[in-house]
């Protein structure tokens, strides 16, 4: 229903920010996936943590059609790795809801 409402009523520029997660990952949708109801695009930042054991993303699920454009975590990579490693994804955002204005954090 949210997703059909931001196609509704032509709401541009979507992203969603998430975390509680053991990687880090942007992926967008490009195109309408088969059987979708719903044709859109947005993207998804994925965070991980900064001091906790780094494992990777399960499988996608299809139904937007996403394109993973990165993932902190390479395939086949030993589960629960230290922050030692260095796979400890974070950082900041800041968006300007009066100007559309965006970038990272100072």
């Amino acid at each position: 229903m949210l997703l059909r409402s931001i196609k509704e009523g032509e709401v541009r520029n979507v992203v969603w920010l998430t975390a509680d997660v053991h990687y880090a990952r942007p992926t967008t949708t490009t195109r309408r996936a088969p059987g979708s109801p719903i044709s859109t695009r947005f993207w998804e930042f994925v965070a991980g943590p900064m001091n906790a054991g780094t494992f990777g993303p399960g499988t996608l699920d299809a139904t937007f059609g996403p394109e993973v454009r990165f993932c902190s975590v390479p395939q086949g990579m030993k589960p629960n790795r230290p922050p030692s490693e260095g796979r400890q994804f974070f950082g900041t955002v800041r968006i300007d809801g009066k100007t559309g204005g965006h970038g990272p954090s100072p």
